[in-house]
C-alpha cells in the first residue's frame, strides 16, 4: 500500500475575500485530505515573486504577483495518499469554465484568473512548495 504524500494548497485571495475559505478546506477534508499545516497569509510582493518564480518570463507573473498580493490567503500542507494528482482532479481545470462539476474550481472560481486555489503540480514542487511556507516542525505528519 502506497503511503501517504504531502502536497500544497492556497486558498487564493478571491476566495478568502469571497467567504469562501472554509468551504474549500471542507471540501478537500471531504476528498480524503488531512490538513498537516496551515498558515493565514499576506504575500508581500518579494515573497509571491519568489513562489511563483518559475513563471518570471511568462506574460501572466506580474498580474499573477499582484493578485496573490491583494489580500490575504491561507497556504495549506496537505496529506493523503498520490497527494498532489488527487488533489489536481479535486481542484478542477484552471479555467472554471473547463472544470468537472463538483471541483472547487467548478464551485468556487470567479475566472482563469481568480482561480480560487493553487495546487502543487509535482512532488517535487510540492516538497518545494510545502517547505517555501512551513518548516517540517510546523507540519503535523510524515514526509513519506
Amino acid at each position: 500500500m502506497p503511503s501517504p504524500s504531502l502536497t500544497l494548497a492556497i486558498v487564493k485571495p478571491d476566495a478568502v475575500a469571497a467567504g469562501n475559505t472554509g468551504k474549500i478546506v471542507a471540501h478537500l477534508e471531504q476528498a480524503g485530505f488531512t490538513l498537516r499545516a496551515a498558515s493565514l497569509v499576506r504575500l508581500s510582493p518579494a515573497e509571491a515573486g519568489a513562489f511563483y518564480a518559475v513563471h518570471r518570463e511568462r506574460p501572466f507573473y506580474a498580474g499573477l504577483v499582484e493578485f496573490m498580493t491583494s489580500g490575504p490567503c491561507l497556504p495549506m500542507a496537505l496529506e493523503r495518499e498520490d497527494a498532489v494528482a488527487q488533489l489536481r482532479t479535486a481542484i478542477g481545470a484552471t479555467d472554471p469554465a473547463e472544470a468537472a462539476p463538483g471541483t472547487i474550481r467548478k464551485l468556487y472560481a470567479e475566472s482563469k484568473g481568480k482561480n480560487a486555489i493553487h495546487a502543487s503540480d509535482s512532488d517535487e514542487n510540492a516538497r518545494r512548495e510545502v517547505g517555501f511556507f512551513f518548516s517540517e516542525g510546523e507540519v503535523a505528519g510524515l514526509w513519506g
